[in-house]
C-alpha cells in the first residue's frame, strides 16, 4: 500500500524488452536505500525491485501492466514518480493507494484558481463507477481529491 505522496523522482536509464515484458533501470535519490523484492510505486504502479546497482534499481513490468498503465509509453530519460510502500506505524498523508491500475485517463485541461490547480481528465468509464465526488484518486501515483465526476470526465 502507498499514500500517493511522491517521495522522489527517478530517471529511466535503460529499457530492456523481454518478450512482452519490459525491464526498467531507474536512477533516483532513493535507489541506494532499496532492497531486492521491495515494492515501489512507479507512477503509481506497484513494481517489485529485481536488481540494485550503484544509485539505480531495476523493476519489471509485465505485458498486462504495460497495457493498463502509462509505463508502456516510458522512454529512456523519462521521469517517474516514486514512492516506497507506506509503513503501518507512520502518518497517512495522502490516501491509501494500492498500486493496481483501474483505468488510464487523459488530461484535457488545467486551470489555476485562487492559488490552486484544477486538472480535468477524461477516462473510459466502467460499470463499477470508480469515482465519487470528494473521493480520492491517484494520477501517476499522486494523491488527488476528485471533484465534479460526470460521465467520463472528472476534475
Amino acid at each position: 500500500m502507498f499514500t500517493g505522496i511522491i517521495e522522489a523522482m527517478g530517471t529511466v536509464r535503460t529499457i530492456r524488452r523481454d518478450g512482452g515484458n519490459i525491464h526498467f533501470t531507474i536512477e533516483s535519490p532513493i535507489s541506494g536505500e532499496l532492497k531486492v523484492d521491495q515494492s515501489i510505486a512507479h507512477n503509481g504502479v506497484c513494481l517489485t525491485v529485481v536488481a540494485i546497482g550503484p544509485q539505480t534499481h531495476t523493476v519489471t513490468a509485465i505485458e498486462e501492466t504495460l497495457n493498463r498503465s502509462n509505463l508502456g509509453a516510458v522512454r529512456e530519460g523519462s521521469l517517474l514518480n516514486l514512492e516506497r510502500a507506506m509503513k503501518a506505524d507512520s502518518r497517512l498523508d495522502g490516501h491509501m493507494v494500492q498500486g493496481h491500475v483501474d483505468a488510464t485517463a487523459t488530461c484535457i485541461g488545467v486551470d489555476e484558481r485562487d492559488g490552486s490547480w484544477y486538472y480535468r481528465f477524461r477516462y473510459q468509464p466502467t460499470e463499477e463507477h470508480l469515482l465519487v465526488d470528494k473521493g480520492s484518486v491517484a494520477v501517476n501515483g499522486v494523491s488527488l481529491t476528485v471533484v465534479e465526476p460526470v460521465d467520463d470526465v472528472f476534475s
